[in-house]
């Protein structure tokens, strides 16, 4: 039995996948987001990766409704995908060129002006897959270190802001209301516990809100679901609620639990 090695055994294990391009994906993936680029014709298009597949990339681009128009006359024929990866193990940027179809042109849902071309590769380079591949792997990784580090509480004082990177500073709000801010009482990968003042509500069971938590490494957003909120004898509202996954968070846990192995094992050391 032959096992794929290399850009194969990427395309095995995720070759339906896509990768949803956040900033911190592009960012982890090198992408240059200043030269990513759509040949239909002689026409170049600036464009953004949206989503990216090993067989279909999907790209923001800023377009009129009259130049929307005007490029449907090219559905289903062949385009160019220009892109420009800055790796770590690469002296220069990588450029990437991927021939494809235009499978469809649109605009993109409440934002009349930016369109979404969807391009179908005809062939994907073992760089681009690779890229692809290794991010995926490292995403596989992530959530299987968000299961382990969402088993343990971590109260927020002083000296674990610190080792964390943690700023002091958080926010929580609610669909269509305002933010406001909360003191973070403890904290795991996958749940918050928290503290606001008098004047908060006590916010029902399934409610979905999302904090904006700030660290030294990163500003982090993330979608939560209200569990739990009393409102204690001094009149202050505890509330905790179960987190959404995200790779930033994730990240920040994995940085803290080898910070604090190390601070241990220097004290043992010393």
């Amino acid at each position: 039995m032959n096992i794929p090695t290399g850009p194969a055994q990427y395309l095995e294990r995720f070759a339906e996948q896509q990768v949803n391009c956040s900033q911190y994906a592009l960012q982890k993936m090198g992408v240059d987001k200043t030269s990513s680029f759509i040949k239909i014709d002689e026409y170049m298009i600036l464009c953004a990766p949206f989503q990216l597949g090993f067989k279909r990339g999907i790209f923001l681009a800023s377009l009129s409704k009259q130049e929307m128009t005007f490029f449907q006359r090219y559905l289903n024929g062949i385009v160019g995908v220009s892109m420009v990866f800055n790796q770590a193990n690469r002296k220069e940027p990588l450029k990437l060129f991927i021939r494809g179809s235009l499978a469809a042109i649109g605009p993109m849902k409440g934002k009349d002006n930016v369109g979404l071309l969807v391009v179908d590769y005809k062939n994907s380079p073992d760089d681009y897959v690779t890229i692809l591949g290794t991010h995926l792997e490292y995403m596989e990784l992530l959530r299987l270190k968000w299961e382990d580090f969402g088993k343990t509480m971590i109260k927020m004082t002083p000296d674990t802001a610190q080792l964390m990177g943690y700023n002091m500073y958080a926010t929580i709000t609610e669909p269509n209301k305002g933010g406001s801010r909360i003191q973070v009482f403890a904290l795991s990968s996958q749940k918050i516990e928290h503290l606001e003042s008098m004047n908060s509500p006590e916010r029902a069971v399934g409610t979905a809100v999302a904090y904006q938590l700030y660290f030294r490494k990163y500003r982090i957003a993330v979608g939560g679901t209200i569990e739990s909120a009393t409102r204690l004898p001094t009149g202050i509202v505890r509330t905790q609620a179960s987190l959404a996954f995200s790779p930033e968070l994730v990240e920040i846990f994995d940085d803290y639990h080898f910070a604090e192995r190390a601070k241990r094992l220097n004290n043992v050391q010393q």
